[in-house]
């Protein structure tokens, strides 16, 4: 495995723990925001491995996923679409306090619980496997 992606691993977890802290102190919207951050890292960490290049500077899930040749079950990969089309929303709010009422802690616990299943499934990707 690349030290690149050693690397990119090492951030999937730190944001992963910090989805995890923002969550414990109520502070949804940055859970939602930091779940796509830690799957667009473990997808970058695929990508680099795949391309053997540091990945492309993007927030888009869907590009990376087809540019890491990853194949996600139909739940999965419905999940990342749907992760994917709140980045925008959840890093450039237009109504705040609109935003924050939409993330209730319910819903907010279920982007947790499948960004960590999302992550589950990347690191049993072969390419990710220690050398």
């Amino acid at each position: 495995m690349l030290k690149e992606t050693e690397n990119w691993l090492e951030m999937v977890d730190y944001d992963l723990d910090t989805a995890r802290q923002m969550f414990n102190t109520k502070r949804y919207v940055y859970v939602i925001f930091m779940c796509h951050l830690a799957i667009e890292k473990a997808l970058k960490a695929i990508v680099c491995e795949e391309t053997k290049k540091f990945p492309p500077k993007t927030h888009d899930l869907i590009f990376l996923t087809k540019l890491g040749k990853i194949e996600f079950p139909e739940d999965l990969l419905n999940y990342i679409g749907k992760v994917n089309n709140v980045a925008v929303v959840t890093r450039y709010p237009e109504d705040l306090s609109k935003l924050v009422s939409s993330y209730t802690q319910a819903v907010t616990q279920e982007y947790l619980n499948n960004t960590i299943k999302v992550i589950e499934c990347i690191k049993q990707d072969p390419r990710l496997e220690k050398s």
